[in-house]
């Protein structure tokens, strides 16, 4: 049974340098060969015309999905612009769109997410804040996870005076499969610093929600 588990496990350990993991990854052609097993199990001929160029197509699906683990969320945070003329209220830059897959099942899960922040010693480009989601997002995730990851590399790069992360988003886990409750949302949050304080998170949330422009 041992040799078994030895042989199914991917090979990894952490890097040196932050979430990674060093991934000992199958070939191009292991892995089409990975998917014409699952169109098997599934009841279907791979061979068939409409399924015979499928497992190419899924392997390069699954580099754009998951590119992620070849992403440093470090990397879009690298740059603070430190002249912003003294500004020490909240940055709030909401309603970033995402897409992820569930760790659990490989179904995907879609939603948005709220990244507020207090700058200390300066701000970033408003843009490298959805990078970081898009980093997180494009992983195998659970949303509790995500969430705590987004707001940790904010924390780490910025060393801001508080980070408030805010995730909605639907699970197709539960709305494909097991209870299939179609519009059930989840909502996950992560504050650091100020926003610990609950009137800071109340004035976060209010500005969330509070109507655009």
């Amino acid at each position: 049974m041992d040799n078994v588990v030895k042989s199914l496990s991917v090979e990894r350990a952490r890097s040196p340098s932050a979430d990674k993991f060093i991934v000992k990854q199958p070939t191009q052609v292991e892995a089409e060969e990975a998917v014409r097993t699952l169109i098997r199990w599934a009841g279907d001929d791979p061979s068939r015309e409409g399924l015979l160029d499928t497992p190419q197509r899924v392997a390069k699906a699954y580099r754009e999905f998951y590119k992620g683990y070849g992403e440093d969320a470090q990397d879009a945070l690298e740059r603070v612009f430190e002249e912003v003329e003294g500004y020490k209220d909240m940055v709030l830059v909401r309603d970033i769109p995402f897409y992820s897959h569930c760790e659990h099942h490989m179904v995907p899960f879609v939603g948005k997410v709220h990244i507020g922040y207090y700058p200390s010693s300066g701000v970033v480009g408003l843009s490298k804040l959805a990078r970081v989601v898009e980093v997180y997002a494009r992983r195998l995730q659970t949303q509790e996870t995500m969430t705590a990851q987004i707001a940790q590399a904010i924390e780490k790069a910025l060393k801001p005076g508080g980070v408030a992360v805010l995730v909605e988003a639907e699970h197709m886990c539960m709305s494909m499969r097991g209870v299939q409750k179609q519009g059930s949302s989840t909502m996950t949050t992560q504050y650091t610093g100020r926003f610990r304080d609950p009137a800071e998170q109340v004035r976060f949330f209010t500005m969330v929600k509070s109507p655009g422009l």
